[in-house]
């Protein structure tokens, strides 16, 4: 039995638009990742206790600057994506916890109802008193002598659909933090998000929405 060109033709052609659609890009890029320290905010109220003014010290920030542009216009909005933090610390010497090696703090953020735009923000901090536990007391007092390099991933529904590294391209690569080396020591667990700061009620709408309970 011969079956018709045009049909088959078309079926292929329709079985070849599917396998690349599965295979087109998500419309994930993390765009830009700038750490930075930052003072802790003072901030003036009345009616509560006084006499209590402690020394301003600085939060480790590290903003991720991402985009989520689709080729489909729907839909406008999704339910949820995760911000992965990866910052290497250049506190080699001194690290308590392993003298020879370098900090690798690892955490997350999970954003609610992101939206598709080119220009979207999150954020992540270490408190001062963690910093000054890291480097045994002695915070450099720039950037550059506190952080080595960051990395970051966008995960959505657990699938990694964007990563970058603050220091080179590493876009088809496997990335740096995947594989720690001796030099490395994973520390989760002292990342903060913007809700656990002192920084939680500024610039609102700057950065995108922290699902609750984190």
């Amino acid at each position: 039995m011969k079956i018709p060109l045009a049909p088959l033709a078309a079926a292929l052609a329709l079985i070849t638009a599917s396998a690349v659609a599965q295979k087109a890009p998500t419309g994930f890029e993390v765009v830009k990742i700038t750490p930075e320290l930052l003072r802790t905010p003072d901030v003036s109220f009345s009616g509560g206790p006084t006499g209590r003014k402690v020394k301003g010290q600085n939060f480790l920030g590290v903003e991720v600057a991402f985009s989520w542009q689709p080729r489909e216009a729907k839909p406008a909005y999704l339910d949820e994506i995760t911000v992965n933090y990866y910052i290497l610390l250049n506190n080699a010497g001194a690290n308590p916890e392993s003298p020879q090696a370098e900090s690798l703090l690892t955490g997350s953020v999970t954003h609610i109802s992101v939206p598709q735009d080119k220009d979207l923000k999150s954020v992540m901090y270490v408190s001062p008193r963690t910093l000054a536990k890291l480097f045994n007391g002695k915070v450099p007092s720039n950037i550059n002598g506190v952080i080595k390099d960051v990395g970051a991933t966008i995960t959505r529904g657990g699938e990694v659909v964007a990563q970058a590294s603050m220091k080179g391209d590493i876009k088809n690569k496997t990335p740096w933090w995947a594989s720690p080396t001796q030099a490395m020591t994973p520390t989760p667990g002292y990342l903060l998000n913007k809700n656990q700061t002192p920084f939680a009620p500024l610039v609102w709408e700057y950065y995108e929405e922290i699902k609750a309970g984190q």
